[in-house]
């Protein structure tokens, strides 16, 4: 059987870790974070194209954002802009979307993915999803893409692969919360421990039987908003859990969860550091967006693209960003603490 392709963009956060960028408001994935003319979500669907024609992209994003993506995706049909009442994680996100996409293509195959990451390499990425769901096309199982990681990083969970099972995709032994850093070196040095980032391949019938197994109250939710179309009412009392816990951690246990091990300069630029490892730098290691003149300053990630000029001098090590009358300056060792800094 061959299936339809589908993609499914999750667009619901609100990106606080990049105040004053980004705001509930107007969040970081719509924004041009890199300066590079288009927004996070433009360039997560530019990756995509050739996987599927747009008349088959998804986006689930927060009711007050649907405009946003009307205007910023005016390819996407609208009836495929979800527009979800209240935040419920990723489960009842990716469950409301591939039954959806079930009452249109009972026979699709689906790639699910945040709209806030960067890819550096697009062409290898467009390789591995194709690879990925080749493989779902013709079997039932979840495959998850998982980053060879290029260093020991804390700030993700990881996927223990094990066997090779089909050219480079490999069984799933277990996934992995976010490590000590002690435990990411011994990830690392084993060699066998992907990142997890958070993009999902599967079939239509594989996922929707996946939930009712394993999160059948979910999957009873979603049979009530297909029956009734009551979205308003029915979702906001879906349970509030990650599709992590609620589908991938007991069907990895089963046997059903596969990744495909890949390195395309990816990284879910969750933070100033990673954006600031992402942006071109001077000869003293600063990274800017904007017209920004440094002087005497190293190891700075300024970001001011709305701003006419901005001089700065003599800062070592931190994040300064201005946007909409609002300004941050702050160490960048001290960013764990912006979410409590932009709260007051």
């Amino acid at each position: 059987m061959t299936r339809n392709n589908h993609v499914v963009i999750m667009a619901g956060g609100i990106g606080s870790r990049f105040w004053p960028l980004s705001t509930p408001e107007f969040p970081k994935q719509f924004i041009d974070i890199l300066g590079c003319g288009r927004t996070l979500i433009q360039l997560t669907v530019d990756r995509f194209r050739g996987v599927c024609p747009m008349e088959r992209f998804w986006v689930v994003t927060n009711a007050a954002y649907v405009d946003i993506v009307r205007e910023q995706l005016p390819e996407i049909p609208s009836e495929h802009i979800l527009a979800e009442p209240a935040a419920r994680n990723t489960a009842p996100c990716i469950a409301w979307a591939c039954w959806r996409i079930r009452e249109e293509d009972p026979n699709a195959n689906v790639v699910v993915t945040p709209a806030d990451a960067v890819v550096m390499n697009p062409e290898e990425f467009r390789r591995v999803i194709d690879n990925a769901l080749t493989f779902t096309n013709l079997n039932d199982a979840i495959v998850t893409i998982g980053i060879t990681p290029s260093r020991p990083e804390t700030g993700y969970g990881y996927v223990e692969a094990s066997d090779a099972v089909e050219g480079e995709i490999r069984r799933v032994a277990a996934f992995k919360e976010k490590p000590q850093r002690e435990v990411a070196e011994q990830y690392l040095a084993a060699g066998n421990y992907l990142w997890n980032a958070g993009i999902f391949v599967w079939n239509i019938q594989m996922i929707t039987a996946a939930l009712k197994t394993y999160k059948p109250n979910i999957a009873a939710d979603m049979d009530r908003m297909t029956a009734t179309g009551d979205v308003q009412h029915i979702f906001p009392q879906c349970e509030k859990i990650s599709i992590d816990f609620a589908v991938m951690e007991p069907a990895a246990a089963d046997g059903k969860v596969f990744t495909h091990p890949a390195d395309f300069g990816w990284s879910d630029l969750g933070n100033w550091a990673s954006l600031h490892d992402k942006l071109n730098h001077d000869s003293h290691c600063n990274g800017t967006v904007g017209n920004v003149k440094l002087y005497e300053c190293n190891n700075c990630v300024v970001h001011a693209e709305d701003a006419q000029k901005v001089v700065i001098q003599g800062l070592d090590g931190y994040i300064v960003s201005e946007k909409g009358g609002r300004i941050l300056i702050c160490r960048r060792s001290e960013e764990q603490r912006i979410k409590e800094f932009s709260a007051d």
